[in-house]
């Protein structure tokens, strides 16, 4: 089990709405047909996090190749918008997080995490436009 997290490049803040869902939706299709399990996936605008499971012969940076390459693909192919604010043909960075999650101890935790991506920053926000 992996805990992801692929920044969108220049941190541009283009994942919301329709986006997030599309993402979340492609992924499903690449874990079908890629023997991955996407437990949890969380959008922020800017950042997506995956908490997902493969089978052992497969290395990380294939995971990641995969999913970066295929999201991106279809991204730009079916939300053109995104043009507007990532130019040069890159929807994420070239870096990324990767760690492993241990099956006891810390897996809830990490699903947990995953799965609230975006409502802490939103709430925040809320809070802070109240204020003034």
């Amino acid at each position: 089990m992996y805990h992801l997290v692929f920044p969108v490049k220049y941190r541009r803040k283009v994942i919301y709405g329709m986006l997030s869902e599309y993402i979340k939706a492609v992924c499903l299709e690449i874990g079908d047909r890629y023997e991955l399990q996407f437990v949890e996936i969380g959008t922020d605008e800017d950042h997506v996090h995956f908490f997902e499971q493969s089978v052992p012969t497969m290395s990380v940076s294939n995971i990641v190749k995969t999913i970066k390459s295929i999201t991106a693909c279809e991204v730009f192919k079916n939300h053109p918008e995104v043009n507007k604010d990532l130019w040069g043909g890159n929807f994420w960075t070239r870096g990324f997080y990767a760690n492993t999650v241990g099956q006891y101890g810390n897996k809830d935790m990490i699903k947990k995490y995953v799965e609230n991506q975006g409502r802490k920053y939103k709430a925040i926000h809320t809070e802070q436009l109240r204020l003034w």
